[in-house]
């Protein structure tokens, strides 16, 4: 699995994401029988035994990559007073209500509400695999193309920060360090991906790990082999 140097990487990404994406939703998003086949358990097999005995919690996030020159990640920082990953870096995005349509409603209802994101500044393009954590999530991850004319207006309530990394940063393997933590008297394994004073790790870096391997490690889905 290699990566192209940065500029072809930049140059490419969004038709290389339109040839191996597609919004079909994911197996697997309500029914615990069916295991994500990515997720918190890629470098820590314990996950999807914990995640087995907790509810299902189905979720969606936009994964935001901006059309600027050079193509940008934009994350956000989430407050320190939630009850669910309090002041970590994450994508827009939360869980799946009734009334959302689909998991692509749920990401771009997310987005406006969090950030002020609207969905006339966004052209969906695909989902990645399903992404399992251990407190039970399965997340789908809706790739999208940003237009990069837009104002943010944050939702301070859940957002503390939103910021932009270079996608490039983020496609680079070199760049995906594996990490190690106690918890609860286990030893948990995950990526980070620190870039500055920001420390991108967990579901958020698993998930941009998933995006560098859909898009750089894997035929377009029309060569019958994906």
């Amino acid at each position: 699995m290699t990566l192209p140097p940065a500029a072809a990487a930049n140059s490419d990404f969004f038709a290389r994401a339109r040839a191996h994406l597609a919004l079909d939703v994911p197996a697997g998003l309500t029914d615990g029988t069916v295991v994500p086949a990515h997720g918190d358990h890629d470098l820590d097999p314990m996950a999807a035994a914990i995640a087995a005995v907790r509810p299902i919690r189905p979720a969606a996030v936009l994964v935001p990559v901006v059309a600027r020159e050079e193509p940008m990640v934009l994350l956000t920082q989430r407050t320190a007073h939630l009850k669910d990953h309090a002041g970590q870096i994450s994508f827009p995005g939360g869980k799946i209500d009734p009334t959302d349509a689909s998991p692509m409603a749920a990401a771009l209802r997310e987005a406006e509400e969090e950030i002020g994101l609207g969905a006339d500044r966004i052209e969906p393009i695909g989902y990645l695999d399903l992404y399992l954590t251990t407190f039970g999530f399965r997340i789908v991850p809706l790739v999208a193309r940003v237009a990069p004319a837009f104002s943010l207006v944050l939702n301070r309530d859940e957002v503390d920060d939103a910021f932009e990394v270079p996608l490039a940063f983020l496609m680079a393997p070199e760049n995906h360090h594996r990490k190690s933590r106690d918890w609860n008297g286990l030893t948990r394994h995950f990526y980070e991906m620190p870039f500055g004073e920001h420390h991108i790790w967990g579901a958020t870096a698993g998930i941009l790990r998933n995006l560098y391997e859909r898009i750089y490690g894997a035929p377009p889905r029309s060569s019958g082999k994906f």
